[in-house]
């Protein structure tokens, strides 16, 4: 009878020792990342408890899970989510560690999960880990690249990553000597777009993610804003039912000065209870309310956003945004008390917040005229904005930095009228009045020229403006501003 329990026992070990681990992207599977790149997490989890159990061995559910834990942290930045989910992301690189190591999926997995643990790691200022992890990541794929050429699934991600890497300002370049490699922004362009072209069937099934993915770059990293937006309309995005994509469109319309269109998209996205709830829909919507000086509904939805985001991104930002809508009604003590929240509250990972804890520290508020023209201007009101400061001279302000502001304000307006040629010596005034100043006005007017040049063609004008813009220090928005101008140095070099 021993012997038989024996042989019973090792048939069995044997038997759970041989199961093969596989990686089956089933009917299942595929509706199951759809929802969840829709951010329909909760509908997107039981498909994924059904593929379980429809096959325990199949490793794709436990990938398309841990979007779950991804965009729940990286949208939301909530602390105690953070404590509950963040082990989540070494549990899963264990487990799909098990997979079969002769296929093209392992390494994709692996590297995936990783790059999600790294921006969330980011998030929540943990930058040493993402920086090794998103190594790994690179190494992983790169890896993959070679065993699998024509596994498509690689190439999202590495042109993502060869288009990026080029252009890290110098507050970065921690991740590039990571990397160890040099990125081409035309290689890794090409890569993505062909991704979020290519009619693969794996192609197709990722297309959620690529259509998030590539308009940011093309937005961001190429300075093609129009054909971003072009790009979301020519492949018929659906930005009401899928709340990924409307998030992407609305953020990108909002930053190309199209905030009628931004708060549009927000409003005619699906609001049934089956999405993640996100507070960015308020700070959104905040934001398209202050730049056109609807300042009651912009406090609304900025007072809402402050009570439900737990996270530290954009908080002191918002939080400026916040006090400057007090400000122009007049309400000076609410004003007051928002600046002192300011300094306790939120994180200073971002420029923009940089930016927010200086001026809240300056003891000083914006010239009411300028902060009108400025909001009206950022919101794609130009005419309105110029009216505002029809008449007027630098001479009429009795501050430095209101000479300044007024001069590149002036500029950034002409620029966006499409009065190319005003706008390039009026922004060559901001320069020479701000070039040896801490605000960021005159590196910003060499980045614009360099960019009015680059649309005409004259390459090497634009060039000696982009290096002009990088040779500024110790100025405000630094490294954003540095990312754009290196961005642009590689386009009019063909890197």
């Amino acid at each position: 009878m021993k012997q038989l329990i024996v042989l019973i026992a090792c048939v069995f070990f044997v038997r759970i020792a041989s199961a093969e681990k596989v990686y089956d992207f089933n009917s299942t599977c595929v509706q199951a990342y759809q929802e969840i790149t829709k951010l329909k997490i909760d509908l997107a989890l039981s498909l994924i408890e059904k593929a379980k159990k429809q096959n325990p061995d199949n490793l794709i559910p436990y990938l398309i899970e841990d979007y779950a834990d991804f965009f729940v942290l990286f949208f939301n930045e909530d602390p105690t989510e953070y404590k509950a989910r963040m082990p989540h992301f070494s549990e899963r690189l264990m487990r799909l560690a098990d997979g079969p190591k002769n296929s093209p999926y392992y390494n994709f997995c692996l590297s995936t999960i990783r790059i999600h643990r790294a921006a969330v790691e980011l998030k929540f200022a943990q930058n040493l880990n993402a920086g090794w992890d998103f190594r790994k990541a690179y190494l992983l794929l790169k890896e993959n690249r070679k065993n699998y050429p024509n596994f498509i699934l690689n190439e999202l991600w590495m042109g993502s990553l060869e288009a990026i890497i080029g252009t890290l300002p110098g507050g970065y370049k921690w991740i590039v000597s990571l990397f160890g490699l040099k990125g081409s922004i035309n290689d890794g362009m090409k890569t993505v777009r062909n991704f979020a072209t290519s009619n693969d069937p794996l192609a197709k099934i990722f297309a959620n993610e690529s259509a998030f993915i590539y308009p940011f770059l093309l937005f961001y990293v190429e300075n093609k804003q129009e054909e971003a937006l072009a790009f979301i309309q020519h492949q018929k995005l659906d930005i009401v039912n899928n709340h990924l994509l409307c998030y992407m469109a609305a953020n990108l319309a909002m930053n190309n000065k199209k905030t009628t269109l931004a708060g549009t998209i927000m409003q005619n996205r699906n609001i049934s209870a089956d999405y993640l709830k996100l507070p960015v829909w308020d700070f959104e919507m905040g934001y398209v309310k202050l730049y056109h000086l609807e300042l009651a509904e912009a406090t609304k939805y900025l007072v809402q956003y402050q009570k439900d985001f737990k996270g530290n991104f954009y908080v002191k930002d918002a939080n400026q945004k916040l006090s400057w809508a007090y400000y122009l009604q007049g309400n000076q003590a609410a004003a007051e008390a928002v600046r002192k929240d300011m300094l306790k509250k939120g994180g200073t990972e971002t420029d923009a917040d940089k930016k927010a804890l200086k001026d809240a520290k300056s003891n000083s508020w914006p010239n009411p005229i300028l902060l009108k023209s400025r909001l009206l201007s950022d919101g794609g009101f130009h005419k309105e904005a110029l009216a505002i400061l029809q008449g007027k001279t630098s001479e009429q302000f009795s501050r430095d930095e209101d000479k300044l502001e007024f001069a590149y304000r002036v500029a950034r307006i002409y620029d966006d009228l499409g009065r190319k040629d005003d706008a390039i010596q009026t922004y060559l005034t901001a320069i020479k009045l701000g070039e040896n100043r801490k605000e960021y006005y005159a590196a910003r007017a060499a980045l614009q020229i360099a960019q009015i040049y680059e649309d005409r063609g004259q390459k090497a004008l634009a060039i000696s403006y982009y290096q002009k813009c990088l040779g500024m220090n110790d100025h405000e928005y630094k490294d954003s501003i540095d990312q754009r101008a290196k961005s642009g140095i590689s386009r009019c070099k063909g890197e």
